[in-house]
């Protein structure tokens, strides 16, 4: 019998004794922890089963069906793999004619457009305009979405690089952006306790900042609103800017994103009005156990700039330190990672659709910058360089000092708890240093 048969004839078999497995023992027979552990790997077990039974009723697109013509049983040759990857490729020729030209039109790498043009093929092919098919495929509205974002090129200008009709392009990018939103929002989520304690190690290692989770800051993106009308006047263009805050880790990878407050809103504001903040303030993040530093109780806690206040679960820098003091260090430290927060914003602000006015309606704009961050950490998950910029001076993305802060001094904002663990970190610091 075939390897693969048999391995699925035994994974039959398996699945339904366990089935039974269950039906003569119900959970509530499981007392005791080793049975109950048992009980649970049993669930997961038939949970996965019934996953991959689902996954494999999917309808398969005509591109793959044709990969399933071979003669039944046979494994795919190099020449069937290397047909298959350039007939997908292939399509994009006019726009991509290497896999080297890949970073520069869609902004990563050939072998990660292929990965991802899989892992998006039924959610790109599954829904067209009402009563106007598109009939391109997968890897077609991926890369005319991709080149909208990648490049920031005009749909009528992607229609004649594609040839394809300006409709057909407003509809790719924004489908690729409403997918990425909706099915794939999980590629930025804030870690969980186990994950975070990774992410506190690797801070402290950078910095010898303890138990600390992350950097936040906050950028703009501008909006640019134009009439239908070629002609249309200066009186009517509409200027307006997106505010994002991001929290990100040591690698500049995007655990939160808040994006949709309007620009004029200052960093501070737009902080407490987000649940991010009501979450932590909450305790339903941040809430592990403390470390104890020189006899202070350190929570978990973020870093943020200047445009912030001083909060227990947020430290931000001194205010005129004295060069050499420990207060310096420890603005050293704070500054440090703020570059990751600074690179992460000059790399979403690399993707030529944002590093210019966007020239869409407000919502679409936010949709933009959403599909943009995860296709950042997508890249960073990929191990893409594509992922990340290098700059001389990432303080050209600093926007600290371009809006309004508070009209409080430090002193009313800090409160007695906020001002002992910064105390404390200083001294951390120093000893790191």
């Amino acid at each position: 019998m075939e390897s693969k048969k048999l391995a699925a004839l035994l994974s039959s078999l398996v699945s339904e004794l366990l089935v039974l497995v269950l039906l003569l023992f119900p959970s509530d027979s499981y007392n005791s922890n080793s049975h109950g552990i048992l009980f649970r790997i049993i669930r997961h077990y038939l949970s996965c089963q019934e996953l991959a039974t689902s996954l494999s009723l999917f309808p398969i697109s005509k591109k793959r069906k044709r990969t399933q013509l071979r003669e039944a049983g046979s494994e795919p040759t190099h020449e069937d793999r290397d047909l298959e990857r350039g007939s997908r490729l292939g399509e994009l020729s006019r726009v991509a004619p290497n896999p080297d030209s890949f970073k520069t039109t869609f902004r990563m790498r050939s072998s990660t457009f292929e990965w991802l043009s899989g892992l998006l093929e039924p959610l790109l092919e599954c829904r067209d305009p009402i009563g106007t098919p598109i009939n391109l495929s997968s890897e077609l509205r991926l890369g005319i979405g991709l080149f909208r974002l990648a490049t920031g090129s005009s749909y009528i200008e992607i229609a004649g690089r594609f040839g394809v009709t300006e409709s057909v392009t407003r509809f790719c990018a924004k489908q690729l952006c409403r997918v990425l939103c909706t099915n794939f929002r999980f590629w930025i989520a804030f870690p969980t306790s186990t994950a975070l304690e990774l992410v506190s190690k690797d801070i402290e290692g950078l910095t010898g900042l303890p138990n600390c989770c992350g950097v936040i800051d906050c950028t703009r993106f501008n909006v640019v609103k134009r009439n239908d009308c070629i002609l249309a006047s200066d009186d009517e263009v509409q200027d307006d800017s997106i505010a994002v805050q991001i929290v990100v880790d040591s690698s500049s990878r995007i655990l939160s994103i808040v994006a949709g407050f309007r620009g004029d809103k200052n960093d501070s504001r737009i902080l407490k009005s987000t649940t991010l903040c009501h979450d932590i303030e909450g305790r339903r993040l941040l809430n592990a156990t403390p470390v104890i530093v020189n006899g202070v109780a350190i929570d978990q806690y973020l870093i943020g700039d200047g445009g912030y206040p001083l909060l227990p679960w947020l430290m931000v820098p001194f205010v005129d330190v004295v060069p050499g003091s420990c207060e310096e260090k420890f603005n050293a430290a704070n500054n440090l990672m703020h570059v990751c927060a600074l690179r992460t914003i000059a790399s979403l602000k690399n993707w030529g659709v944002l590093n210019k006015p966007v020239e869409e309606e407000f919502k679409t704009a936010v949709a933009f910058i959403g599909a943009c961050s995860i296709l950042h950490n997508v890249l960073l998950m990929r191990e893409d360089d594509s992922a990340l910029i290098d700059v001389e001076d990432y303080s050209l993305y600093d926007q600290d000092s371009q809006f309004y802060k508070d009209a409080m001094t430090e002193e009313n904002l800090t409160e007695k708890k906020a001002s002992d663990t910064r105390r404390a970190l200083t001294t951390r610091v120093t000893e790191f240093s």
